[in-house]
This record gives structure tokens, C-alpha cells and sequence, in this order.
């Protein structure tokens, strides 16, 4: 047993002392008994624990200061090794932050895994909202759920305290707060009373409004603000960083729902917690059969309509986990390379010093004393390298801030936590052995004194750096070809005809909500008179007002019947619904293929018309003439005037159901009210922003307490449909490019000590005739069979990785030819890169100067 306890010393340490330790403990051992002996073996180990501890630290303290002079005599070395381990740690470091705060960090709310939301399905819609209707039912007869509410988006204008301003939230009701389990920081949570229908307007506001708007002052809560022309109790305020259900929600209202029949008027999203002990599979399943009663009452409204709850975090798309998940990946591919450069940097210098090692081994140093040493040294770089690697990280890391989803309830960038801090530790730990060992033991096997220059250190000694070097290039292959990959996507996104003309059209938001704008007359002559201002201002070709603007609002689907027939199937029978004013088709470019636009004669006295889309043409009527189709959609029906072309209102990479455009007044007072036409689309000769300014006082003049939001040129917000993917590319793009850089230095690493190495034999070689052609080809030729070998692998892998990632690849095939080209070609120039200056130090060698070295 005591034997065992001196493991704790070092191998040197009992390799000196143990005989005589061993002596000394027998003895005290024979001369105790009883209780003695317990005390003795008390005090035994913590003497040795502590005595030991001691050694390793003095041990520590010895190599600390060796390894020290060594450095400072080469901080070329030191210097590189710390900046190649500082890229590597950083970057995995700030990948991990992100896929942690996004797929695995726990939401910030207490029990976040009992946390769903809850949707409506039909067969080709897996996540509906609900209608105020089903949810009661839902409500009333469910088990499973500990507390069950409701959210629904909420855009207001705040008047009467200062400008005035647009605010997105939400409206929700009294449950919601108290099952996520975030008390407001400064009054109270919505009540019963103030959600009952009819109750007074009561808010909370996010902590950033609050400031913002009201300079943190505690007598903000309990006063009058004025939304939507309603007065409205502000409450409380919301700790900071609350984000939901999205992180852009600034202020929350009381749902106060009144009773709605009406099972088809979806705009709710449920949100519960699960009771104790009931999984997500059992909820669902009680979800589904409450559904299915639902529709056997309702069966005409309800068709297939079913429910489903999903865990809060799953509003994760599957392309952004691919994406995260993917970008991790890179990230351990970059430490994996500069783990081997490092390796390759360390063995290089180890193997230099092996006449050193040799003398002090002959001195009486263990092998187990050196490797020792020399992880010591590995193990100090690298943790330079891990703080030069967290300030990289925490530099990085808001290049990320694209990638968080908007949908989840959390802030857009991670804190530097201790999960952060503790995974960028264990990367330093692991990376100071992964390029330390192998090195450590390669340098202090069988060292000898009368090893010289003539043993050279070439041929299959020089296996494990040209297998490092192998993996280096394998690794950046796989990120050259992926990158190669998602640029390709990205460009024939880009290139998608998106239906309309983008350029030269200015568009904004002018929230004409509340009571005022709820009737049709006065909303169109407030619509009238601002766009009769717009069309006269010079440069200025046409304007229009629309419900929403493409790409912006992708809801607003409807379903549609033709000859007074119920569609068999619901699901495949909808449309968009957009109103819109005039020349709307005009400023956007879009073709209109047959009839005529919208009129200002088209009012509600007058027949209900519509403009369709080409699908919507194609869909309902192939081969006939569309143009005085009728077909019921929005609770009414209508006749068809106009076929516009094709638009992709959901984006350049969704699929786009067929569209339909009704006049702007073609609507009864208070109806629709989520259609209202609030965005402007003016197109000019000049460049858009410069109009900016008359715009805002023509709306201010005509609505002085009306906001105006969203200014921006259309061709920005078409920019944006790629803005995710552009820094998915920024971010792999980075990474792609150190790896090709590291892998380049690996290269030339090698070759160069290799060639230092073998200086004697390119002598003799040259002396027997060889020329400087047959050196280039050798030196070179041994770069080339490292690359071959290294694309080979590299190659496969990107395969595998693109199939991986081909829900991110728009169509493309994963063996795409160009993006293999392309990244294949790169690792041939990095490698004709790295050899380049060891092969022209090879052909310049003096054959009679490197016959006469020793």
C-alpha cells in the first residue's frame, strides 16, 4: 500500500528516494499497533499527498524557468506557436459560444424543457395558428398542461411622448407570463381582470423602451400613453434581456379576447407547460384527440385539422441547426490543423534538440523527466495560445450575431459565461497535448550522443510529420470545397428572378392603425392625398400603397373555391392576400400579363374584382382564359380583371403560393383589419434615399402623429433574403482561408526542415551528377505525393459534408464539379506555395559545403 501511496511522487523522485522511504515506513510500521496504526496511516498520507504536491510544484517551477530561457531564445518560435493556437482555440472557441446559445444553452426560464408551443396542422401545414375558438376548447378540456396561453403579434403607435413612434410586441394573455416564470422587474404581471373582454388597456414595456422612452424613471409605472389612439396603463417593466417570443417584442399588451365563433379566424399561438410527470408525446396525443372531437363538431370548418406541440427551442429551423452544426465542425477542422502545424513545429524543434536531450539523459535524466519538460513547454504556449484564443473569440463572436435565430427567445449574442470559458479551457488543455505528446515521446526515444548529421532525420523518419501534414491538407480541402459549396448557393440565389424590379424603388411603413383608420373612407383619403404628393416630386415615377411589401409579411393565406365548390383538399387551394392601390404593379415592375390594374373606381359600391397571379391562373383555369373567372376568397366572391406575373412573397429560396391582389377600397369598414395597406413603394430616376426626406413631410403633413418606419430601398430588403447566408459565408470563408494559410506553413514547415535535414545527401546527389531540375522535381515531388494523398481524403470528406449540408444548397448537387474544382486547384497552389522556398534552398546547396558539414 505504501508503495502504491509513493506514485504520487514524481518517477525521478522515487527512482531516488523510495528505497530509503520504504525503509524508514517498515520500520515505524513494525513499532506501531492498535490505534497507533491508524494515526500512522493518517498521517502517512496526507504527508505523502502533501510532500508530493511540493515535488511537482518545485519540479513545475524548474521546467517553468527552463522553458522560459529556451524561449527567449527563440521568440520567432514562441511567437508562432502562440498566434497558430491562438487561431485555432478562437475560432472553435466562438463557434461553440454560438452553437451553445443556440441549440444547447437551456432557454431563461425556469423548467424551459416543460416549455411548448402549440399549433394547428393540416397535412401540408405543420404549424398553423389557432383561432380564439379552438384554443378555449383546448384550454377548457386539456390535462396535460399546468397553465396554457396565448401570444399574437402586436404592432402599435405610441403617441403623446414625444415622437411619434411604431412598437412591435405582442398582446397575451394572463397565463403567459406566469408559466414562463419571469416576474416584471419593476410593477406587476397582467391579471384576470385586465385580460377580460372590454377591460382598459393595460402594457408592459421592455427594459430598453423604458429607458429609451421614459429615462428609467419608477414613476413611468401606473401613468397614461396613448396607443392607437387608446390610453393605455403602463403596468410594469420587464427585466432586461426578456425576449419573447421573439427578441424584437418591446412592448406586451392584455390579450382581452372577446368571443369568436369563428374556428377559421387563425392568429394565435399557443404556449403551456407541461405538467409534471406528462411528456411531450402524451401531450401531444391528448392534443390530437381534443383536435379530432373538435372536428367531428365542426366538421365542414375543421377539415384535417389537427393539433401538435413542439419544445419552445424547436423554432430553430433544421437549416440554421445544419448551419451551426456545420460551422462547429469547421471550427474543430481549423484547431485540427493547427493542432498538427503545431505538432509538426514542436517535432521539428525536438528533434533538433536531441543531442540535448542525449547529454542530459546521460546525465541521469529519465525519459519520463524530459517528455515531461517538453509538455510542460507545449502545455505553456498553449495556454498563451488559449488567452490570446478568448480574446479572439470574444472579438469574433458578433460576426455570428446573423446566425441567431430572431425567432428564439433569447439575446443576440452570448455572454463570455463559464460555459464558454470552461469549454475554451479544455480546448487549451487538449490542444497543448494534442501537439505535445506525440513530439514529447517521439524526441526522447533512443536518443543518442553519437547521433550527428550523417543519420539525417528523412525517409520513413519523417512519416508521422508527412501524415500530419496529410490530415492538415485533408482538413482544409473539406473546408475550401464547402465553402466552394455555399458560394455557389448563395449566387444562384441571388440570381432567382424574384418576380419584380428592386432597383430604384424606395419603400416604408406608415402604421395607420386604430380606431381612426379603421373605416375605408377616411383611410382612402388619407392614402389619396399622400400619394397625389409623392407622384409630383421630381424624379419620382409612380407610387403605390400595399398591404405588405414582398419578402416582408409572408402570412395572409387564404383559401380559395371555385364554382361554389368546398376544395377537397383545403390545403392545396390557397392563396396570399394582398390589398393594393393603383400603379402598384407599375412601381414594382411586375408584368401585368392580361386585363387591367386595380382603379380608383373600384370601390365597394361597384363589382368585387381581382388581379391574380399567372399560378393563380394556371392553377384554377389551364388553358382557358382567366379574365371574368369568378372565385370565392375572403368571405366574398369576385370577379378576375388582371394576370400579373409571378412573385416570390415568401423569398427567394421558399415556395411562393399564388397571389391575389384586391383594390384598396374594396373593403367594409373594420374588416380586414390585418390587411390594411400600410407600406409605400415609390419608384424614382434617382437614387432613393435622397427622396427620403420630402417623403416623411408629406406624411407628417398629412398625419403629424403617424410614425414612419422602415425606410429602405426594396433592393436592401431583396439584399437581406441573402444577409444569413452571406455571413454563414463570412464565418466559414475565415475559416476556410487560416486553413489554407496553416496548411500552407505545414507545408513549407516540413519541406524546409526535411531539406535542412537532408543537405548531405542533396550534395551527394548533386555531386554524382543530379541536376537542379532533378532536385526541384524531388523536393517538389515529395510535396505533390503529400497533397495528392491529402485531396483524396479531403475530397471524399467534403462529399460527405455537403450531403450533409444539402438542405443549405439551394438545389445544388453535392458533388458539384466547380466547387470541387475550385477547392481542389486552391490545395494544388497551397501546395506549390509551401514548397516553393524549400525547393529553390535545395537547388542552391553547394555540394562541396554540405559534403565537408558534420
Amino acid at each position: 500500500m505504501y508503495r502504491a501511496l509513493l506514485h504520487l511522487y514524481p518517477k525521478s523522485f522515487r527512482g531516488e528516494y523510495e528505497t530509503e522511504m520504504q525503509a524508514v515506513f517498515s520500520q515505524r510500521l513494525r513499532d506501531a499497533s492498535g490505534f497507533e496504526l491508524l494515526l500512522l496511516w493518517i498521517e502517512t498520507f496526507f504527508d505523502v499527498l502533501f510532500n508530493a504536491i511540493r515535488v511537482h510544484l518545485d519540479i513545475l517551477g524548474q521546467d517553468l524557468r527552463y522553458v522560459g530561457r529556451t524561449l527567449r531564445q527563440s521568440p520567432g518560435y514562441a511567437l508562432t506557436v502562440v498566434a497558430i493556437a491562438g487561431l485555432g482555440i478562437g475560432a472553435t472557441t466562438a463557434a461553440y459560444s454560438i452553437t451553445d446559445h443556440v441549440l444547447l444553452r437551456p432557454l431563461p426560464f425556469p423548467d424551459a424543457d416543460r416549455l411548448v408551443t402549440i399549433f394547428e396542422t393540416e397535412p401540408h401545414y405543420n404549424r398553423g395558428e389557432l383561432s380564439p375558438a379552438n384554443y378555449r376548447d383546448w384550454k377548457k378540456q386539456s390535462k396535460s398542461f399546468e397553465a396554457f396561453g396565448i401570444y399574437a403579434s402586436l404592432q402599435v403607435n405610441l403617441a403623446g411622448q414625444g415622437e411619434p413612434e411604431a412598437l412591435i410586441g405582442e398582446i397575451m394573455t394572463a397565463d403567459v407570463l406566469p408559466l414562463l416564470g419571469v416576474k416584471p422587474m419593476r410593477g406587476r404581471w397582467f391579471s384576470a381582470e385586465d385580460d377580460r373582454p372590454g377591460a382598459a388597456c393595460t402594457v408592459l414595456l421592455s427594459y430598453s423602451l423604458w429607458q429609451a422612452r421614459f429615462g428609467g424613471s419608477a414613476s413611468a409605472i401606473g401613468s397614461k400613453v396613448l396607443l392607437d389612439d387608446e390610453p393605455c396603463t403602463l403596468i410594469g417593466v420587464m427585466p432586461a434581456g426578456f425576449a419573447f417570443p421573439k427578441r424584437e417584442a418591446e412592448i406586451w399588451m392584455a390579450a382581452r379576447l372577446a368571443e369568436d365563433p369563428d374556428r377559421n379566424n387563425n392568429y394565435l399561438v399557443g404556449t403551456a407547460k407541461l405538467a409534471k410527470g406528462v411528456t411531450l408525446a402524451q401531450a401531444n396525443s391528448e392534443l390530437r384527440v381534443l383536435a379530432a372531437q373538435t372536428e367531428r363538431q365542426f366538421p365542414k370548418e375543421l377539415k384535417d385539422v389537427s393539433a401538435a406541440a413542439y419544445n419552445l427551442r424547436d423554432a430553430v429551423t433544421p437549416s440554421s441547426k445544419t448551419m451551426l452544426i456545420a460551422l462547429l465542425a469547421a471550427s474543430l477542422c481549423v484547431l485540427l490543423i493547427a493542432c498538427t502545424n503545431l505538432a509538426n513545429l514542436l517535432l521539428a524543434r525536438a528533434l533538433a534538440r536531441r543531442k540535448e536531450l542525449a547529454v542530459r539523459s546521460a546525465m541521469g535524466a529519465g525519459r519520463e523527466r524530459l517528455v515531461r519538460q517538453l509538455l510542460t513547454e507545449s502545455l505553456l504556449l498553449a495556454i498563451a495560445g488559449g488567452a490570446l484564443g478568448m480574446l479572439i473569440a470574444v472579438t469574433a463572436t458578433p460576426l455570428f450575431a446573423a446566425l441567431v435565430p430572431t425567432s428564439l427567445p433569447i439575446v443576440a449574442l452570448p455572454s463570455a459565461d463559464w460555459r464558454v470559458l470552461s469549454f475554451g479551457a479544455l480546448a487549451t488543455v487538449l490542444t497543448g497535448l494534442a501537439f505535445g505528446v506525440l513530439p514529447a515521446l517521439k524526441a526522447t526515444a533512443g536518443a543518442g550522443l553519437r547521433e550527428g548529421s550523417r543519420s539525417g532525420v528523412g525517409g520513413r523518419k519523417e512519416r508521422l510529420r508527412g501524415v500530419l501534414v496529410v490530415a492538415e491538407i485533408a482538413a482544409s480541402v473539406v473546408l475550401l470545397v464547402t465553402s466552394g459549396l455555399l458560394i455557389r448557393a448563395m449566387l444562384r440565389i441571388q440570381g432567382t428572378d424574384p418576380g419584380f424590379r428592386a432597383d430604384g424603388v424606395l419603400t416604408l411603413r406608415t402604421p395607420v392603425t386604430g380606431p381612426r383608420y379603421q373605416k375605408t373612407v377616411p383611410r382612402h383619403a388619407f392614402y389619396k392625398r399622400v400619394l397625389e404628393d409623392m407622384r409630383v416630386l421630381p424624379g419620382v415615377q409612380s407610387a403605390a400603397y400595399t398591404t405588405s411589401l414582398p419578402m416582408v409579411w409572408r402570412g395572409g393565406v387564404w383559401i380559395i373555391r371555385v364554382n361554389g365548390q368546398e376544395p377537397a383538399n383545403p390545403s392545396s387551394q390557397r392563396a396570399s392576400l394582398r390589398f393594393v392601390s393603383p400603379d402598384f404593379f407599375r412601381t414594382l415592375a411586375i408584368p401585368l400579363v392580361l386585363g387591367r390594374d386595380v382603379a380608383e373606381s373600384d370601390v365597394l359600391t361597384s363589382p368585387l374584382v381581382a388581379v391574380v397571379s399567372e399560378s393563380f391562373a394556371k392553377q384554377y383555369w389551364p388553358d382557358q382564359n382567366p379574365l371574368g373567372k369568378q372565385f370565392n376568397m375572403a368571405m366574398a366572391d369576385r370577379t378576375v380583371i388582371g394576370v400579373a406575373g409571378n412573385v416570390r412573397v415568401r423569398g427567394l429560396e421558399q415556395y411562393s403560393e399564388p397571389q391575389v391582389y384586391l383594390p384598396y377600397q374594396q373593403v367594409q369598414d373594420g374588416w380586414f383589419v390585418g390587411y390594411i395597406p400600410q407600406n409605400v413603394a415609390i419608384r424614382t430616376a434617382q437614387d432613393p434615399s435622397q427622396i427620403a426626406p420630402a417623403v416623411r413631410a408629406i406624411i407628417a403633413r398629412a398625419a403629424p402623429d403617424l410614425p414612419v418606419t422602415n425606410v429602405q430601398p426594396l433592393s436592401e430588403i431583396v439584399a437581406g433574403e441573402t444577409a444569413s447566408r452571406r455571413a454563414q459565408l463570412v464565418v466559414l470563408g475565415g475559416f476556410a482561408g487560416i486553413a489554407f494559410l496553416l496548411a500552407a506553413i505545414g507545408i513549407h514547415g516540413l519541406l524546409a526542415y526535411a531539406v535542412s535535414q537532408r543537405t548531405q545527401e542533396i550534395g551527394v546527389r548533386m555531386a554524382l551528377g543530379a541536376t537542379r531540375g532533378n532536385i526541384l522535381r524531388l523536393i517538389v515531388g515529395d510535396a505533390m505525393v503529400l497533397a495528392l494523398t491529402g485531396i483524396a481524403m479531403g475530397a471524399a470528406l467534403a462529399y460527405a459534408s455537403g450531403v450533409e449540408l444539402q438542405s443549405l444548397l439551394a438545389g445544388l448537387r453535392p458533388n458539384d464539379l466547380d466547387a470541387f474544382s475550385a477547392g481542389i486547384l486552391l490545395s494544388l497552389v497551397m501546395t506549390i506555395a509551401g514548397s516553393a522556398l524549400p525547393a529553390m534552398r535545395a537547388i542552391r546547396i553547394d555540394p562541396s559545403t554540405a559534403l565537408r558539414a558534420e
